[in-house]
């Protein structure tokens, strides 16, 4: 049986893609520009050793199925087939036959740009400072060049918040920053704290728009670096700062404003409480919390999927917990809850302009980082714009306000959003 016809056996034989196999069968819609292609049978081997998303993710980042065409489009395709009952035994044994049992008993070993459950078992316990260095490491030092081509200029790598469905990926992640800056209500010579501060987007914004004197810290030691140049280059070293320190070894009590941007889903579900009272001792009385992460649609959900592709191939333990239970571990903390929403259409739009930057620069990234690295990318990227979309993944900003006795400091209505020009 030729592969073409265990592709219709599957998805039918009219699947809006088209496909193409090593072995000369084609299927599908042929006007289609969307191809799935099975280069070698070593897609097999991982597919039979893996079936489902698994298996396709370390055929493609192996190069051993490839997609022509876009990739958001093919995924939103694909999500939606109806799939049939699977191939049945004969059908299976037909493909044995044909390619040789040796094809499926020879087992081959993931891409490298898999994160290997031993290589986190060496590193400790869940969540020790050590693996979550070991984990940022693999996410965040993949290459600074690699992502300047990817996020463009703001070098900023959280959800953008676009003031207009036309808005330019730059304009959105300054109207983000100012926002958190609205919200936390920073003003000239406030300390801020900014945990897990990726390139010092934050930081620089904040010390450059509104005076106030920023620390960022972060786990990743090219981040770090990376951001202290800028910080150099823009005249800002008297009062921007970022550390490669990790945020628990900050001292407690000084600062008036926190925002932790991207860094809760790194924490782990059982130590959020701990992580949203560290965030409370840090504050002086009056002082104020952003937290802005990505989020589960609902709280019953799992934290986390420990053998799924994201876990494996992105954010190896991270997390994610629904936003009323981060509210109520933040409430639980001491913090007066102020205000909260949910942008999770703003960040299907910056994946969705990252997405765009990465096609744009393919093979300059595949220069940079090796094709693996960046199809690991191009995946990641457009899966994550359609779980946004579909309601998967959600994206919450919890504001909280550390009472000076029953004081909120806050002012009777809210004025966050920033405005334009």
């Amino acid at each position: 049986m030729r592969l073409a016809e265990i592709f219709e056996r599957v998805v039918g034989a009219d699947a809006p893609v088209r496909f193409r196999a090593y072995d000369g069968s084609t299927s599908g819609d042929p006007e289609s520009e969307i191809t799935l292609v099975v280069r070698t049978p070593v897609a097999l081997n991982y597919l039979a050793q893996s079936p489902g998303a698994l298996g396709l993710t370390r055929a493609y980042v192996a190069g051993h199925i490839d997609l022509e065409g876009d990739m958001y489009t093919a995924l939103k395709r694909m999500s939606e087939i109806a799939f049939g009952d699977g191939v049945r035994l004969r059908d299976f044994l037909a493909i044995i036959k044909d390619i040789g049992w040796v094809k499926f008993v020879n087992r081959v070993p993931p891409p490298p740009q898999e994160m290997r459950r031993s290589r986190l078992l060496e590193r400790g316990r869940r969540h020790s400072k050590e693996r979550d260095a070991e984990v940022i490491h693999h996410h965040y030092d993949v290459s600074n060049a690699f992502y300047e081509m990817v996020l463009g200029p703001s070098m900023t790598y959280t959800c953008a918040v676009y003031p207009t469905p036309d808005a330019s990926l730059e304009e959105a992640q300054f109207h983000k920053y100012e926002l958190v800056s609205r919200k936390l209500g920073l003003a000239k010579g406030m300390r801020l704290l900014d945990v897990g501060c990726g390139w010092g987007g934050m930081v620089i914004h904040a010390a450059r728009e509104h005076g106030v004197k920023a620390l960022g810290v972060t786990l990743s030691k090219e981040q770090a670096e990376w951001a202290q140049k800028k910080i150099a280059q823009e005249g800002l070293g008297d009062l921007a700062e970022v550390r490669h320190m990790d945020y628990r070894n900050v001292p407690d009590g000084v600062f008036d404003r926190i925002s932790s941007i991207g860094l809760t889903e790194h924490i782990g579900k059982k130590n959020v409480p701990d992580y949203f009272a560290s965030l409370y001792a840090k504050l002086k009385p009056g002082g104020r919390l952003l937290n802005h992460c990505i989020t589960r649609p609902r709280n019953d959900l799992p934290a986390m999927v420990p053998g799924g592709v994201i876990n494996r191939y992105v954010f190896p333990d991270g997390e994610l917990e629904g936003p009323g239970w981060l509210q109520a571990q933040m409430n639980d903390a001491g913090f007066e809850i102020r205000h909260q929403e949910n942008l999770r259409e703003h960040y299907a739009l910056t994946l969705r302009d990252w997405s765009a930057n990465l096609d744009r620069n393919w093979d300059a990234a595949v220069a940079e980082v090796g094709e693996g690295t960046a199809r690991v990318w191009r995946l990641y990227m457009a899966g994550c714009v359609l779980g946004f979309e579909k309601n998967v993944v959600q994206l919450h900003q919890i504001l909280g306000v550390k009472l000076d006795g029953d004081d909120s400091g806050m002012p009777l209505r809210p004025d966050f959003e920033p405005r334009r020009g």
